[in-house]
């Protein structure tokens, strides 16, 4: 029955038999019989034909929605089951950090799902220091992350895109009129940054060394946190350009410059040199296809 449950489905979703067959790859006469037998089974009519058009039954919009819950818990079940008897060989472990907030990952997720239905994908989020070390004791496959140390040849590092770096500042704050700010400019005002207690460090010498910050540092729990921050005038809180508003009444976002260039972050796709698991390379690709073209320096 399972099997009629998605022709049944396919039917519903398109409204036209044709192309349900066409999608189940059966005949059109074959999915009529197979709903007939359905039909049969159940002993209602699901589905009504009127004047060339499709109409659902109060039966077969019941059968309908309940089928949808059915067939997607059978899948799974399926799924998990060939997982386990594979012993995780269809499994992919995708590690990302915490506070990402693209929706590049989700439109990968969606993609290699719809191309590879049977691959078990399996998240987790952490710092860059957690997502590291997921990496090395072999409990991510591939983890996303911007680049904090220096390269090495144990792992693959497959550049994904970079993205360049503004000042969140209170728009009463007389740095947001500056049209381009640099780190002498604001080495008297704090940045703002989102960390762990246990991270604060190796954040505050990434940010020191990598960007040349040269004010305090004021480290906040939650982005929620930081923005409060920036508004009450505490300092500014740097912001990736895939990260920027349409339009704000509050806040300006200024780039950041250093060497007359704005400064940006590298982000990258990581995995074992060694690794022999499959599909890896391919979710890389298919991430790095989705990475926008608009993360663009606003300086010319």
């Amino acid at each position: 029955m399972i099997k009629q449950m998605k022709y049944f489905q396919a039917i519903v979703r398109h409204q036209n038999f044709t192309k349900a067959a066409e999608e189940c790859f059966i005949s059109q006469s074959a999915i009529s019989q197979q709903i007939q037998s359905l039909e049969k089974e159940l002993g209602v009519k699901l589905i009504q034909r009127e004047r060339r058009k499709l109409e659902l039954t109060q039966a077969g919009e019941y059968f309908y929605r309940k089928s949808l819950v059915i067939v997607s818990d059978f899948d799974r079940l399926c799924s998990e089951t060939i997982r386990l008897a594979k012993g995780g060989e269809d499994e992919l472990v995708i590690g990302y950090l915490r506070h990402y907030k693209g929706l590049e990952l989700k439109e990968t997720i969606t993609e290699f799902n719809a191309k590879y239905p049977e691959v078990f994908l399996q998240l987790i989020n952490g710092t860059h220091e957690e997502l590291y070390e997921n990496l090395r004791t072999n409990k991510a496959d591939i983890v996303i992350s911007d680049l904090r140390r220096k390269p090495s040849e144990q792992y693959v590092n497959y550049f994904l895109t970079k993205e360049y770096i503004y000042a969140e500042l209170a728009i009463n704050n007389p740095l947001a009129q500056i049209e381009k700010i640099t780190s002498d400019d604001l080495k008297n005002t704090p940045i703002i940054l989102i960390a762990p207690q246990h991270q604060r460090y190796d954040e505050e010498i990434f940010y020191r060394e990598y960007f040349g910050i040269k004010s305090d540092f004021i480290f906040v729990e939650n982005l929620e946190e930081a923005h409060l921050m920036v508004v009450s005038n505490k300092g500014y809180f740097p912001i990736e350009y895939n990260e920027l508003p349409a339009k704000s009444k509050i806040v300006k976002y200024v780039p950041i410059i250093q060497n007359e260039k704005q400064i940006y972050k590298k982000y990258y796709a990581f995995w074992r040199a060694d690794t022999t698991k499959k599909y890896i390379e391919e979710f890389a690709a298919m991430l790095k296809f989705h990475f926008p073209e608009k993360a663009k320096s606003a300086i010319i």
